[in-house]
């Protein structure tokens, strides 16, 4: 039997919104089935209930987007337009700001890359998605160490803001590897006072915290429908219009030209002029409905669910022995649901097997596309994330310390080994979902580090 202390987060929230597959129940190596518990938000979420319901509402009416003389085409433009206003205004655009619809976060700041006249300024705790396409920005872009506190960090943009000229400053709304973020009316201010506009990713911060381009002064935003509750491969690029008109078109193809000619091209301006080929119906339609079921939660009940499992979380990772969590400020505000952790001695990789093959536990482990992030931290080797959403329980938090207790217990019934680079367990007695081809699964289990 496990010394450590028990955890006592049976008090904590109930879901604020039902997921789909939020009662699924998995098969453990010793034979029972247990509710999934699933930490892995942050990567990608499940589907909300009411998403889904939304998507099978709509269904019926797909058709041809734009130019369709059918009345399912009618329909389905009407519902593709109205969507796109929905995901507007649900990061407060701006009257003249333009919406533009992408396949996810990385696809929306590769467009924005392809548009800035200039240099751009990043950090170095960035995700990849916000650090690699700036290369291809006419005028390339240049990465600040950020610094052990918030007020070094913002003093380090500052002198190199003053020093040379910059487009825009690249920065993430919160950092999917700490939960963190710099305060956002500071950075805002700090990049128009040298005349330099701002993006912010938004892909982990729009789960947890709201935001308002109109009300904030951010010039972009850039996020993901399924990081949303809404997994239907949609995401979009928010803010203003003027450099996106410019820009070569993102997709070149139909809809998104006025006329075509043997010798010439006239394109059309945004959002059209980047949504060459057929759009994405499901995917926007996805994600408008996870935008007004999200601001339908008040703000205030978000906080209070998210930072009271998020408390108990790290109050249970403090007990054990040798768990490093990891922080980029030793100064920054409460960060959203996102914890980041290592057991020392311990591959993430094995525990994160572990978890899941005897604890019914799906988090995430490896570098979580941060690499020069995680470098900086020494954890090159890797961590575990647990990430928590509108979905998560106080039961949920008790299974995942439980879990790791046992582990450090030495309480472990199954034996692991490394096939390609990724832990399984040896001679896995786990049936497959009836239906559902898995083959292959481990060898494919760990491609995204």
């Amino acid at each position: 039997m496990s010394s450590f202390p028990t955890t006592a987060t049976s008090a904590c929230p109930t879901p604020l919104l039902p997921l789909v597959g939020a009662d699924v129940e998995i098969p453990l190596v010793d034979g029972r089935t247990v509710r999934h518990a699933n930490f892995d938000g942050a990567a990608s979420a499940p589907a909300s209930v009411a998403v889904a319901q939304r998507v099978t509402d709509v269904l019926p009416w797909y058709a041809s987007v734009h130019r369709g003389a059918g009345y399912a085409s009618q329909v389905s433009t009407a519902l593709y337009e109205r969507a796109r206003e929905d995901v507007g205004r649900f990061v407060g655009a701006r009257p003249d700001d333009v919406t533009i619809i992408t396949r996810n976060t990385t696809d929306a700041l590769n467009l924005l890359a392809s548009a800035v006249p200039g240099r751009v300024l990043t950090l170095d705790v960035e995700h990849h998605a916000n650090l690699l396409p700036w290369d291809r920005s006419q005028g390339g872009h240049e990465v600040v160490r950020a610094q052990p506190t918030v007020a070094g960090t913002l003093s380090a943009l500052q002198g190199v803001l003053a020093a040379r000229r910059f487009a825009l400053l690249a920065v993430t709304g919160t950092s999917n590897v700490t939960g963190e973020s710099l305060p956002l009316a500071a950075v805002v201010d700090l990049a128009h006072r040298y005349g330099c506009r701002i993006v912010v990713d938004g892909a982990q911060l729009l789960a947890h915290r709201r935001l308002s381009l109109e009300d904030s002064g951010v010039d972009y935003v850039a996020f993901s429908g399924h990081k949303l509750y809404a997994p239907f491969g949609a995401g979009a690029l928010v803010g203003r219009r003027d450099w996106l008109d410019h820009a070569a078109p993102h997709l070149a193809g139909g809809g998104a030209v006025r006329q075509v000619s043997s010798s010439a091209v006239q394109w059309a301006t945004s959002p059209a002029r980047h949504e060459g080929g057929t759009p994405n119906l499901v995917g926007v339609v996805a994600m408008a409905a996870a935008a007004a079921e999200l601001s339908a939660v008040p703000d205030e009940e978000l906080r209070q669910h998210e930072e009271q499992l998020h408390r108990a979380l790290l109050d249970g990772l403090r007990a054990l022995p040798e768990v490093d969590v990891a922080r980029i400020w030793v100064d920054s505000a409460e960060p959203v649901g996102v914890v980041t952790f290592r057991l020392r001695e311990t591959d993430p990789g094995l525990l994160a097997a572990f978890l899941a093959a005897e604890h019914g536990v799906s988090v995430r482990d490896g570098r979580f596309c941060a690499h020069p992030l995680l470098d900086r931290l020494g954890w090159g080797a890797g961590a575990v994330r647990a990430s928590i959403g509108i979905g998560t329980t106080g039961d949920d938090v008790d299974r995942l310390l439980a879990g790791l207790q046992a582990w450090v217990a030495g309480d472990q019934q199954a034996r692991y080994a490394q096939e390609d680079g990724v832990w399984v367990v040896v001679d896995d007695p786990r049936p497959t979902p009836s239906g559902i081809d898995l083959v292959a699964l481990a060898a494919t289990a760990g491609v995204c580090s």
